[in-house]
């Protein structure tokens, strides 16, 4: 379905078609957004009705799932997340700011990851300096784009590589969260487009995990880059504002 929309919206640069595509978009993800919300809240249903069953087993099989639906239920937390992100696209992306710990975050989508890299050889390692300011932020969709950003670099690398998953705070004022991966780089004519909805280079990409990293950024009043490194391999940096509550009521 992600090819057939992108051949139809096609690679228009000029402002008229620009608007065409954003609308179009909207509306195409506002559909998708309702389309899977109704099976969304009956998986969720039933997740819970078989915990209350797994509840009735012996102590030991109680023990080996509980982290296992720990995961399930914070995913489709995620997933209703993102459902209410696809529908707020037609206007401003409403936030749900909290001061959030950025090194649990960055822990948590390192290991949700971890399998499916380690399944292709990829090694995921993180660098996050302590202590690391509070950040004020909303922790699903920063979440979210996070997990974008390294499923990028693990489609990038595709077999045998390494991700890096970084923290650090810079003294303009502003927490960066880098992602570098040892894959082939960045075309030169491809950074300029690189965040653009359906824009993608890879077989198994939609397109649109980027372009939701910006606007999920953006929301929070930062902004992010792609750049290649110096030894090779992409990198993306997300830079947050620390002083995101005061600056929004400002």
């Amino acid at each position: 379905m992600d090819t057939i929309l992108a051949n139809a919206l096609g690679q228009e640069v000029t402002e008229p078609a620009a608007q065409a595509k954003r609308l179009l978009l909207s509306r195409l993800l506002a559909r998708f957004a309702h389309e899977i919300r109704n099976p969304l809240s009956s998986l969720d249903i039933h997740v819970q009705l078989l915990e209350e069953d797994i509840g009735k087993a012996p102590r030991a099989v109680r023990e080996k799932t509980a982290n296992r639906f720990e995961i399930i239920h914070g995913e489709l937390h995620r997933l209703e997340n993102i459902v209410k992100h696809f529908l707020s696209l037609a206007g401003p992306s409403s936030l749900d700011l909290l001061p959030i710990d950025l090194a649990k975050v960055i822990s948590h989508v390192c290991e949700l990851l971890r399998p499916e890299a380690a399944s292709r050889g990829i090694e995921i390692a993180k660098k996050v300096p302590e202590p690391l300011p509070t950040l004020t932020a909303d922790s699903a969709q920063l979440t979210q784009a996070l997990v974008n950003l390294v499923i990028n670099a693990i489609q990038a690398i595709g077999r045998t590589g390494r991700i890096e998953v970084s923290a650090d705070q810079e003294k303009k004022g502003a927490l960066v969260i880098a992602v570098r991966d040892t894959g082939p780089g960045i075309p030169p004519d491809n950074q300029t487009v690189i965040f653009e909805p359906f824009f993608t280079t890879k077989p198994e990409g939609s397109g649109l995990g980027l372009w939701i990293v910006q606007q999920i950024v953006t929301a929070h009043g930062g902004t992010v880059e792609a750049s290649n490194a110096a030894d090779g391999g992409a990198l993306f940096a997300m830079r947050l504002p620390l002083e995101q509550e005061e600056k929004r009521s400002g």
